[in-house]
């Protein structure tokens, strides 16, 4: 199936030159949803993974689906600040600034097999520092899964990510 197809550009946003890859025209398709979560879950299948960590907000979507249909957990990254319980939390650099993400403290053990899941790769800031929450609560065995990768940002966090194995469906 072309994902590609199902995927809405959206030019200028969400400012000037910037082309927006909206997934959310792929999730309203049932055939590209079921095509999408049953590759990630045929290439993760035999990895025995215990938790997927779903990427706020996007990378909650698939990223449950694949969880349930795996037997795995499945473990919110949420931005700093959106948790309840006591957290664990990573900082990474934007363009102008930082942000932080965090998932709870106790959410992950050196025992389990993760899956980091998001919608989309672009510089990899978020998801390299999902992966440093994940190497923090002492968790040796890490997959990847993205929807898209905006192949054409070369970035330093991404290619520590594409260190790991690393699933992408769609290149742009």
């Amino acid at each position: 199936m072309d994902l590609k197809k199902r995927i809405r550009e959206v030019a200028d946003f969400p400012k000037p030159g910037i082309s927006f890859k909206d997934l959310t025209t792929l999730f309203k398709d049932n055939d590209a949803l079921r095509f999408s979560t049953e590759a990630i879950i045929k290439e993760f299948e035999d990895k025995k993974i215990t938790k997927v960590l779903g990427i706020e907000s996007r990378g909650f979507i698939i990223g449950g689906i694949v969880a349930y249909e795996l037997g795995a957990g499945f473990i919110p990254v949420r931005k700093k600040g959106k948790l309840p319980a006591q957290t664990i939390w990573e900082t990474y650099e934007l363009e102008y600034g930082t942000d932080s993400v965090e998932i709870h403290s106790d959410a992950l053990s050196e025992n389990d097999i993760v899956l980091i899941h998001d919608d989309l790769l672009a510089t990899g800031g978020t998801a390299y520092a999902t992966l440093q929450l994940a190497k923090r609560a002492g968790v040796k065995e890490i997959y990847f899964s993205f929807i898209c990768d905006l192949d054409f940002i070369d970035a330093e966090k991404k290619d520590k990510i594409k260190e790991y194995e690393t699933q992408i469906l769609v290149k742009y």
